[in-house]
């Protein structure tokens, strides 16, 4: 196996910080999934438990200068290790104002992701600052564990008001419940709701609007589809955590373009975020009280 990248450009070496800086500070471990034309970080925890699901898409021409890979055989042409995002985020932070960033698979004492980060100097004499960070090598037997979710048609699609409100009605209705239910319909209705013994408190979103989606990206169905089998003022809902839900909106570092939420009614919820060289996909399930 081979593994060998380099960025040039100061906005992709900052881009791509940002995005690792996202997965972060959404999960402690992931799967770094490498192939010819993009590299995956993937999570995968146990949904019985009430685990989350990422699957983020980078393509790797958008990013990186010089690109070059060998997987573990010609037939399958992919690496998957099992990284720490928080320690990749560290490594970059020196980097910010780096002139180069060379990523490469290494063999140390153990498998290492390792970062060469060249820095300016005011003198001839460049600064290189090396970072070497564990990895663990997934053997090919377990790549089916770490293939993209596939999911039921979604009952509602639609697109999220302005992540900043959002995080900040989500951030005063924690303190009152551990859970939230979110639900929407196809008139471009959104409600965040939460509930105690004493109270119900109701944040109504409106004038948002529904996506028309390609069945074949991402497993997503049109609106005419679903609107055939539901009434399009009907809401779909599901009830998660909330200090998850918190932890997705404030963790986000990439400025999406565009925020979908997609509802299977009591089922999941389905975060998808797009942005020009990038896609997020973060899955919740619902809560049963």
């Amino acid at each position: 196996m081979r593994f060998r990248a380099k960025i040039v450009d100061i906005g992709c070496i900052q881009h791509f910080s940002k995005v690792v800086g996202t997965i972060a500070k959404l999960a402690k471990n992931c799967i770094l999934r490498i192939t010819p034309n993009k590299l995956y970080f993937i999570l995968t925890e146990r949904v019985a438990n009430g685990g989350v699901g990422i699957w983020c898409e980078l393509m790797q021409s958008h990013f990186f200068n010089e690109y070059s890979m060998d997987g573990v055989s010609e037939e399958d042409n992919e690496i998957y290790l099992e990284v720490c995002p928080d320690s990749l985020t560290r490594s970059l932070k020196s980097a910010q104002n780096a002139k180069t960033v060379k990523i490469k698979l290494t063999k140390r004492h153990t498998s290492c992701i390792t970062f060469e980060i060249e820095l300016p100097s005011l003198t001839n004499q460049s600064r290189l600052v090396v970072h070497d960070i564990p990895v663990r090598v997934i053997p090919r037997r377990l790549w089916v564990d770490y293939q993209e979710p596939k999911v039921p048609d979604f009952d509602v699609s639609i697109y999220m008001p302005a992540l900043k409100m959002l995080r900040n009605v989500v951030e005063r209705m924690k303190n009152i419940s551990n859970y939230v239910v979110i639900s929407a319909n196809w008139c471009g209705e959104m409600q965040l709701k939460v509930e105690t013994d004493l109270a119900a408190i109701t944040t109504h979103f409106r004038d948002l609007q529904n996506p028309v989606l390609d069945k074949g990206n991402t497993s997503q169905t049109s609106q005419s589809q679903q609107s055939r089998d539901r009434d399009v003022e009907e809401f779909a809902e599901a009830r998660i955590d909330i200090r998850k839900l918190a932890q997705f909106l404030i963790g986000q570092q990439v400025n999406p373009d565009k925020v979908i939420c997609n509802i299977v009614d009591n089922r999941f919820i389905h975060f998808f975020l797009l942005h020009e060289d990038m896609s997020l996909q973060y899955f919740m399930p619902v809560i049963t009280l």
